[in-house]
């Protein structure tokens, strides 16, 4: 399968950088041409010698080589390969490729690459759940970066948790399916995101806490797996992703509209977080205070079901999923939710105060289905999302 496919290896500086030299075994055994580039930091933990004898092929490693730059050899490695695979990625060189960083030929070669970029972050477990390198996950799945692992287990360190690079078989199936079509080739789905904004005069409207983050995860790992994929966001904390067909909305009347033009779809996720109601009562002008301590009376209105119109509507998708966001009694609530709105499965999680759910970066979901509530542990949304894209693509087999 990867027969004359060229890798280009960018080997980041982490104790787990010695298992690249079992996945430049694996690649070459499965007929891959593997062009290795090593950090400075990187050196630190695997010889070039090592690597370039396993690879058979030059090592790279100083942006300012003169041999090579002479004919903008970064270019022409970043260009020339099918992948680029970083394994480890350490929170350092993700940090620096969120940012767009090029301070040298890995970082480089990463920012002039017009092919896929695949990751295998490997850290302490404290840095991959600090909240800076878990915003730096979701700019770079943004950008179209897919990842493999971290995995969960024992590090060199001594502590236990999220942090351990995925092993050098599960990187070359990440390797495989990223050179692939996708489970989901073929397939259009719909997903929605956000919060919407009901307005209630020019400088002022009603919303609430969501950020986005998870049904922009979700739109990444779907488009990850070859799904043709429209994105009709509200006004996100987050920026949408690439590669996907984005539909900016600020209201449910206006993100109804989308969805119901975005139809037939194959799958419709229905992540955004959609206000209730709306204010009937709107001004064209700032409310204004008079000092007599009168305070305004709005009016409102129950905004559309997108929920509903959607599984209940036609053309409707062959999968529908909804989300439930609730603060009590979720399991109880969510279930009843998938019954009343005619949904096949329903994503319940706790968004209260105390879980740090609404806007965090990680998540806690029940995937709720005909056959019954299955838990999933607490992650990072981008996990959840890679899990939730997987259970689709096993659905639609």
């Amino acid at each position: 399968m990867l027969s004359a496919k060229r890798v280009l290896l960018i080997i980041g500086g982490g104790i787990a950088a010695y298992k690249t030299l079992d996945l430049i075994r694996l690649l070459l055994r499965a007929g891959a041409r593997v062009t290795p580039v090593l950090t400075r930091a990187g050196g630190e933990f695997v010889t070039p010698l090592t690597v370039g004898a396993l690879a058979n092929s030059k090592v790279y490693r100083d942006l300012f080589d003169l041999g090579d730059e002479a004919e903008m050899g970064h270019i022409q490695l970043s260009r020339a390969a099918d992948l680029v695979v970083v394994a480890p990625a350490t929170a350092d060189l993700m940090a620096r490729m969120a940012g767009g960083v090029a301070d040298d030929l890995a970082t480089t070669l990463l920012l002039a690459t017009d092919k896929r970029v695949l990751l295998a972050p490997a850290m302490n477990v404290r840095m991959w759940h600090h909240p800076a390198t878990q915003r730096n996950v979701i700019t770079l799945a943004g950008d179209g970066v897919r990842m493999v692992g971290p995995n969960a287990g024992d590090m060199a360190c001594g502590e236990v948790g999220l942090g351990r690079m995925a092993e050098p078989a599960e990187i070359v199936a990440a390797i495989k399916a990223a050179l692939a079509g996708g489970a989901l080739a073929g397939k259009h789905v719909l997903v929605t995101s956000g919060p919407t904004h009901e307005p209630i005069d020019p400088v002022r409207y009603l919303a609430n806490r969501s950020s986005g983050a998870q049904g922009t995860a979700i739109a990444v790992a779907l488009r990850d797996l070859g799904a043709r994929v429209t994105f009709v966001t509200g006004p996100a904390q987050v920026p949408p992703p690439v590669g996907v067909t984005v539909v900016r909305v600020e209201t449910a009347v206006q993100m109804l509209a989308a969805v119901q033009a975005a139809l037939p779809a194959d799958v419709a996720v229905m992540a955004a977080a959609v206000a209730d109601w709306r204010v009937v009562n709107t001004t064209g002008h700032k409310i204004k205070k008079d000092g007599s301590g009168q305070t305004p009376a709005l009016e409102f209105a129950e905004n559309p079901d997108i929920l509903a119109l959607v599984s209940q509507g036609v053309p409707r998708p062959g999968l529908v999923v909804g989300f439930a966001a609730e603060t009590d009694d979720v399991l109880a609530h969510a279930t009843a939710k998938r019954r009343r709105k005619g949904c096949d499965w329903i994503v319940a999680n706790d968004v209260s105060p105390a879980t740090g759910i609404m806007g965090g970066a990680e998540n806690a979901v029940t995937l709720i289905t005909a056959a019954g509530a299955e838990t999933w542990p607490r992650m990072a949304k981008t996990d959840v999302a890679r899990r939730l894209a997987a259970r689709i693509a096993e659905e639609l087999a």
